[in-house]
């Protein structure tokens, strides 16, 4: 878990350094809190534009399928957070497969609920079909 973070981080400080370059190299004057701005900004828009078209497909389909992407998010948000709060504690140890094996606890559970959704759904089906044929014609 701390070489994906160290291997991330490296990633993201040669990507900014690259950034600044091309920025000064183009001439443009900007702060690193510029830099923030826009590129988050414009990194921001691009995945809003994409979620924005996969939630619109989605939602043809199902509400479930946008709830469980949003609440796997924030999950993945959170099991990192805790991962990082365990190291810089020193209160558990930061593990990569803790966060799989919890972010998989939640697609387990998950798995249920649709499986006990389903049956649910199945049954209503089942007695208003019942319920139709058992009324005279």
């Amino acid at each position: 878990m701390e070489g994906l973070i160290k291997l991330i981080v490296a990633i993201v400080n040669e990507l900014h350094d690259l950034l600044i370059e091309v920025v000064y190299g183009l001439g443009f004057v900007a702060s690193d809190k510029d830099l923030h701005f826009w590129v988050i900004g414009i990194l921001g828009m691009i995945g809003f534009i994409f979620v924005q078209l996969a939630f619109r497909l989605l939602s043809k389909w199902s509400i479930t399928s946008i709830s469980f992407i949003y609440t796997f998010t924030v999950l993945l948000v959170v099991v990192f957070a805790i991962e990082i709060q365990q190291k810089i504690t020193g209160r558990g140890n930061m593990e990569f497969e803790d966060a799989v094996i919890g972010l998989k606890g939640f697609v387990v559970l998950f798995g249920v609920y649709l499986i006990l959704r389903g049956a649910m759904k199945g049954i209503k089906y089942l007695f208003k079909t019942l319920q139709k044929d058992s009324v005279p014609k």
